[in-house]
């Protein structure tokens, strides 16, 4: 199958498909939110994220996007059980990942 022809049979992937199939570590979660470990646990418990994993928490997508809302809401002056609430608030009005 000459080259030009091997590539006619593929289409672009749609990434966003995919994306409730990944898991993150705690670290990552916390590199790509901007937070600190401490603060992640912090807002895991208070908050009850779902995570999974024993020794290293695992989160998916979705409980990222709750960290990156409360992160979000507190840096726009919200205290942590506000910008808790508002995170929760904003999850049930849009559709998730």
């Amino acid at each position: 199958m000459p080259f030009s022809k091997q590539i006619d049979f593929l289409e672009p992937i749609n990434l966003s498909e995919h994306l409730e199939k990944i898991e993150l570590y705690l670290g990552q979660v916390c590199q790509i939110a901007g937070i600190s470990k401490m603060q992640l646990d912090y807002w895991t418990n208070k908050a009850q994220i779902p995570n999974k994993g024993k020794k290293q928490r695992i989160y998916d997508m979705n409980a990222l996007e709750t960290v990156m809302l409360i992160k979000q809401a507190k840096d726009k002056g919200l205290n942590l059980g506000a910008a808790i609430d508002a995170a929760r608030r904003f999850r049930e009005t849009k559709p998730s990942i």
